[in-house]
């Protein structure tokens, strides 16, 4: 990628839509701009009303613009769900320079090579990921630009979704007024930010816990594995909230947030609020162990759930370790509950960027990390992909330091 481009990522989600403007400098990415609102018309992740759903991504979209003060036109949109599917393909091709030398064409056409795979007529490919690449038998090589070698190949990963479910996503990106640079895997932008090479080499389960859905994605020797969704999320915990304490959803919501305890020992007696009593206008106090009383169940399910299906993809001896992310994993006593329900080690992964230190912002986060590190080296490779984030091409880089909000109008001044 250039030394200075925009990246905007699109994270649709259950509860909240959130538009993350990424700058990368230099290889450097600095979170400029953070955009959020209100999620409607989705259900556990799945879009069910498209005229709601561009509501709500136009709002998030205007909520990042007026942080920053430019206007965002092109956008990566992170894709999630139990439609997903995995499957591993190699394409070879010959090196095609005179001197043997492999380029970035060698590369492509290896890459390009490797999506020629028979699919149902109802799947597309999603993203290509390169496991390891071999040059004339030589395995492990994880970058071949440079070397010389007669015959290239690639290892490859290949995401595929349902087109309905694609189709759906872009319609309502495209009805919002943007253009969109390239659907990603959420799981693969979280596991970017979230893991670390040696966690993606040993086996480690990435857990994604949102509002409706939990995303479930097994790294192992380097890459993902297994990817799967569970239909349960944080807002099974509210609805347990609501009928818990006898109140509308909405009350239940800001509870949860403000007192909410997964672990019930982490839970203060001292900690009390009142709540208004559905068909009534009496407001009766609780305690925070009351409410952990009826969060913690909830919760536990969900991890017991968890590490059901990591035994039912394969890997349930091969785990060596949780990451936790999403917005229900940033509760108070979570953690504790997560490692003796799992019976692992667990952390809890959240962003390094100022205004983004929050699990629930991972998958955005990730989505720019992710196109900042791959999608420069393979721009023409991956399924609707190919384009950088569009930026003036015009604009010339001032002599005087300006400020950074300038910095950004004067490169995005074609679109003001």
């Amino acid at each position: 990628m250039s030394s200075n481009d925009i990246i905007v990522s699109l994270d649709i989600g259950t509860s909240k839509v959130r538009a993350i403007i990424g700058e990368v400098n230099n290889g450097a990415i600095n979170i400029i701009g953070v955009g959020s609102a209100d999620s409607e018309g989705i259900r556990k992740g799945a879009i069910v009303d498209i005229d709601q759903t561009v509501q709500s991504i136009r709002n998030a979209v205007e909520h990042a613009e007026r942080m920053v003060g430019i206007q965002i036109s092109d956008v990566y949109v992170g894709i999630q769900g139990n439609h997903i599917a995995l499957q591993t393909n190699r394409g070879v091709v010959a090196v095609s320079n005179e001197d043997r030398e492999i380029g970035e064409e060698d590369i492509e056409r290896v890459l390009q090579a490797a999506k020629v795979v028979a699919l149902p007529p109802e799947r597309e490919i999603i993203n290509l990921v390169p496991k390891q690449y071999l040059v004339d038998g030589l395995e492990g090589i994880s970058d071949p630009r440079g070397m010389i070698g007669v015959r290239l190949e690639v290892e490859a990963t290949i995401v595929t979704g349902t087109k309905t479910a694609i189709h759906n996503l872009m319609r309502c990106v495209e009805k919002a007024g943007l253009r969109i640079s390239g659907v990603i895997l959420m799981s693969l932008a979280s596991g970017v930010m979230s893991l670390t090479k040696d966690e993606k080499t040993i086996g480690t389960v990435l857990v994604d816990i949102g509002a409706g859905s939990c995303t479930i994605a097994v790294y192992d020797q380097g890459g993902i594995a297994a990817t799967s969704t569970l239909p349960i999320g944080g807002e099974y915990v509210t609805n347990d909230i609501a009928y818990g304490l006898r109140t509308q959803s909405e009350q239940a919501e800001k509870i949860k947030l403000k007192y909410g305890c997964a672990n019930v020992p982490d839970s203060a007696e001292d900690v009390r609020f009142k709540v208004t009593r559905m068909g009534s206008n009496v407001e009766k106090e609780f305690s925070q162990p009351d409410l952990a009383s009826i969060i913690e169940p909830r919760m536990q399910e969900i991890f017991h759930l968890v590490r059901q299906e990591v035994r039912k993809l394969g890997y349930g001896d091969k785990v060596n370790g949780y990451v936790l992310t999403g917005g229900t994993v940033s509760m108070p006593g979570t953690l504790a509950l997560a490692q003796a329900e799992l019976e692992s080690s667990v952390r809890i992964a959240l962003p390094d960027y100022i205004g983004v230190r929050d699990p629930a912002y991972s998958s955005g986060v990730g989505m720019i990390q992710y196109v900042s590190k791959y999608m420069g080296a393979f721009s023409n490779a991956n399924n609707g992909a190919s384009k950088k984030t569009s930026k003036s091409k015009a604009a010339a880089a001032p002599t005087a330091k300006p400020g950074m909000f300038e910095r950004i109008k004067s490169m995005f001044n074609e679109f003001i």
